[in-house]
């Protein structure tokens, strides 16, 4: 009987040989962009009934639990998420891959019309689109051979969580009789099977994907799951598994290349180039001396809107645009391709651009029904925390920004930025992976708030994920609605440089204009009820923060308002240096304001102070390169749902709260 823990050992080894096949293994990835949503899974009996699937799976093919559960850990956190795939189409727990039902395509940087490079001092770049190879390997396949090894059928693998716990199960029984290995009682004898289940097809990759597991289960876990599960995984502390089984594995020793990672994550270094092209123009990435020439202030995370092959590709073309890393989603392997000591073309703001690294993973903002791995976000991570102490780069929204909070450079340009990776990454379990989890700081009084809901029961409103109006399908959210009065019908708050013409703001995915964000710490205006209000373009913008369920909690720090006397301030999207600083030889640029102004009596949280600082790279040669500093200091502050730059000349710091 499906599910049961009642079967006999050598009846289930017997279907285990019989069925057992290689794992293939490849390195492409599939988007499911515009996927028809998923019917929902079938839930559990109990809140314990999850924790007594992986023990029946364990018993039938004799794997052990421990292994079972780190493996799912690793992919889902033991979620469900209802029945939806990933965005390597994986389901369930297990997340066997199943990509062909929601096969398309969309072009890296497709969903806005911004200057990668995002600098004045050369022709306006607009990225070629590649054609994508839509072909489907193995590795996104494992549903199917889950299938065939358990004789389970595909569409209750997908919607069941037993049963795709129990394909789960299959795959590694499989790969542990491929690899002629026992099946032991020890989880260290399964090293390789755990590696062969991440379907990496290099070395390094596998062994990072299993020593990651390993270390899941060395620390053991426990949660709720999205479905209401409790799932408990007991710590075995002094695990050591036999590394040296991937050595003897077959899989490709990617070429050797320092790479700018940490020991503990697998890196890959597969280079953007730089080249000279065309009438007098060049790609992908300028050459720099980070942080020597100038220093490193920003983390920029991405999503790529295509698939890992494609995305690939893109970045290995002279003639597109480039960033530094590149993170798969189904195993969390890292590419590298750009020296972090050179500043690539990737967050659509030169200043930035400049003083930035860029992280793009493998997703898609408009695909509310699917998800990123916990394989992912772990090695995301892994790499934020290692630069951030190499380069002093603090840990806060304000430093590890998206892109979508990014500002453009000029009026012209806010309209084109991009916004990605959107309201469906996690910020919040993000930081708790960063080991600086989101939480309350002050009281009542503090005078700030951090926004932080509870992602999987925070499910804002969007529209236009397949179709313009068409309501996206419900999705936890890291994303906060604000409005112009204390209540759910009061109108959204407009920002007029995403629409001059003063229209409203609408819940679009893709519509930054009244929205705030986990992790982001805005100065208060008022409070009213279960209400709360913060200073936001301009404009006083309310959003529910009821005490039984808030959405944002107290703070205190630093915040800029205009000084004594002085009505409105200029707001900037980059830092430029004043006119004077500039040496003949390099153009100046121009300290060009926003739409928006900052007012008398509002306040606006300080993110950092940097110094007016342009980056002068217009050609191949690098001889007429400069970085030109300038007497001008700037605030970052958090302004709307992105962050600006105000003059330090133009304000006063002061406390936020009392």
């Amino acid at each position: 009987m499906r599910g049961s823990a009642h079967v006999p050992e050598s009846a289930a080894r017997r279907r285990t040989v019989r069925a057992a096949g290689a794992l293939t293994s490849a390195a492409l990835l599939v988007p499911l962009i515009g996927a028809a949503p998923a019917p929902s899974a079938e839930k559990p009996a109990g809140p314990g009934s999850l924790q007594r699937a992986f023990a029946a799976a364990a018993a039938e093919y004799d794997v052990p639990q421990s292994v079972l559960l780190g493996v799912s850990y690793l992919q889902s956190r033991w979620d469900a998420h209802d029945g939806a795939p990933s965005v390597t189409g994986g389901y369930g727990p297990m997340h066997l891959t199943d990509a062909r039902t929601a096969l398309a395509s969309a072009p890296h940087h497709s969903e806005g019309d911004e200057d990668p490079r995002g600098d004045e001092s050369r022709a306006t770049l607009r990225p070629r689109q590649v054609p994508d190879d839509a072909q489907l390997p193995a590795r996104l396949k494992t549903l199917k051979r889950a299938a065939q090894l358990s004789g389970i059928p595909e569409g209750e693998l997908r919607r069941d969580s037993a049963a795709n716990v129990r394909g789960g199960a299959a795959l590694l029984a499989a790969a542990q009789k491929r690899l002629d290995k026992p099946f032991s009682d020890d989880p260290a004898d399964w090293y390789g099977a755990v590696a062969a289940f991440s379907g990496a097809d290099e070395q390094a990759g596998a062994a990072s994907y299993a020593n990651e597991v390993f270390a899941v289960i060395r620390d053991g876990e426990r949660r709720t799951t999205d479905g209401g599960q409790r799932v408990t995984l007991a710590p075995r502390p002094g695990l050591r598994p036999d590394a040296a089984q991937v050595e003897r594995m077959g899989l490709r020793k990617a070429p050797a290349a320092e790479t700018d990672c940490p020991r503990s994550l697998a890196c890959e270094w597969i280079p953007a180039p730089y080249e000279e092209f065309g009438d007098n123009d060049y790609g992908n990435h300028d050459k720099a001396e980070r942080p020597g020439s100038q220093g490193i202030k920003y983390i920029v995370v991405h999503d790529t809107e295509g698939r890992w092959e494609g995305v690939l590709k893109l970045v290995q073309d002279p003639t597109y645009v480039s960033w530094h890393y590149t993170l798969r989603s189904s195993d969390g392997h890292v590419a590298q391709h750009v020296r972090t000591k050179d500043v690539a073309w990737h967050a659509g703001n030169w200043y930035v651009n400049s003083k930035s690294v860029g992280l793009e993973h493998e997703g898609f903002l408009t695909a509310p029904d699917t998800w990123y791995t916990e394989a992912m976000y772990r090695s995301s991570a892994r790499l934020v925390k290692y630069l951030a102490k190499r380069y002093d780069i603090p840990l806060d929204r304000q430093h590890v920004l998206g892109h979508d909070t990014v500002p453009g450079t000029t009026a012209a340009t806010i309209r084109g930025m991009h916004t990605d990776p959107g309201p469906y990454w996690d910020w919040q379990h993000y930081f708790e992976l960063l080991g600086k989890p989101l939480h309350r700081t002050a009281g009542p009084k503090g005078g700030l708030v951090t926004v932080a809901p509870e992602f999987s029961r925070n499910q804002t409103e969007f529209t236009g994920c397949v179709k313009p109006g068409e309501k996206c399908v419900p999705h936890g959210s890291s994303a906060v609605r604000v409005h112009t009065e204390p209540r759910a019908d009061a109108p959204l708050i407009k920002d007029i440089g995403l629409r001059p013409g003063g229209e409203p703001s609408t819940i679009d995915v893709n519509d930054m204009g009244s929205r705030l964000s986990t992790g982001q710490r805005y100065a208060v205006a008022d409070r009213q009820g279960d209400w709360t209000a913060v200073w936001y373009l301009g404009q006083k913008a309310w959003f529910k923060n009821p005490r039984k369920q808030p959405t944002a909690v107290d703070a205190r720090g630093w915040t800029v308002t205009p000084k004594d006397g002085v009505g409105e301030v200029p707001v900037y999207g980059r830092a430029y240096p004043e006119k004077e600083a500039y040496p003949p030889e390099v153009p100046v640029q121009s300290v060009s304001p926003l739409p928006y102004k900052l007012l008398a009596g509002q306040k606006y949280a300080i993110g950092d102070k940097v110094p007016g600082e342009y980056f002068y790279a217009p050609t191949f040669d690098l001889k007429p390169h400069r970085v030109v500093r300038g007497k001008d200091v700037y605030y970052e502050i958090q302004f709307g749902h992105r962050v600006a730059f105000v003059r330090a000349a133009d304000v006063k710091v002061v406390p936020s709260g009392t």
